[in-house]
């Protein structure tokens, strides 16, 4: 008597719960094959799991802080608040989420490190259930991601970007992000040069996230621009 063959369905995202084939999920970032929760709530099990990985992460950044703070740099342990947390009970959940976003960077700015971790937990979370993301989202969570040291997943974001939108220059911003943090040389040039590329192919640059991030993607880009003219 011959054994079925047991069907093999598409696998899901323990984290957000959406199809994914890859290594990470293509939604938010979750690596493939993470152990999933045991109780049904799934944003306790999220954000629970979240706050382990930042306590660790801000006892190894207190350690190493660079001198100034930019999107994705680590931060040095400080015990002020930045104001009270904002009200996002009636709003929408991408409201919420962007609103949390701001709180972070907020707090990155003035170098508050316990807010940032607090905020960023809660944040991630909230991303996690979007019912849609587009690129905005995406990079918002990818910069929170890497200031906490977790940039498999921020590197992951950036693909998911760029399969959506080839040549969005915020999925290199994240990569150039990555790389400055992890002093990978190779990997910063690389996301320089693409950058640049895809800056000369796109020149009216007029998409929303563009406008609301002009301020991270000209200093990127006059970063880049400078490394090129030394190299030569």
């Amino acid at each position: 008597m011959s054994t079925p063959t047991r069907s093999t369905g598409p696998a899901y995202c323990t984290a957000c719960g959406a199809e994914t084939k890859g290594r990470f999920c293509p939604r938010c970032g979750t690596p493939a094959g993470a152990v999933p929760p045991r109780s049904s709530d799934r944003t306790t099990w999220i954000i629970s799991g979240i706050v382990v990985v930042l306590s660790l992460a801000a006892i190894l950044y207190a350690v190493n802080r660079p001198s100034a703070v930019s999107p994705g740099a680590p931060l040095a342990a400080s015990g002020a608040f930045a104001g009270p947390a904002p009200d996002i009970s009636n709003i929408s959940a991408r409201e919420g989420f962007d609103r949390l976003f701001n709180r972070v960077m907020t707090a990155a700015e003035s170098g508050d490190t316990a807010t940032v971790l607090q905020y960023t937990a809660h944040a991630l979370g909230a991303y996690a259930q979007l019912d849609s993301v587009d690129a905005d989202a995406r990079y918002h969570a990818a910069v929170m991601l890497a200031q906490v040291g977790q940039f498999p997943e921020a590197l992951a974001l950036a693909d998911t970007i760029l399969a959506t939108t080839p040549q969005h220059l915020l999925a290199f911003v994240i990569r150039g992000t990555v790389a400055e943090l992890t002093r990978d040389q190779a990997a910063l040039d690389r996301a320089r040069t693409d950058f640049l590329a895809a800056w000369a192919a796109d020149p009216k640059r007029d998409r929303q996230e563009y406008l609301d991030h002009q301020a991270v993607l000209d200093g990127f880009h006059t970063a880049a621009e400078a490394a090129r003219t030394k190299a030569r």
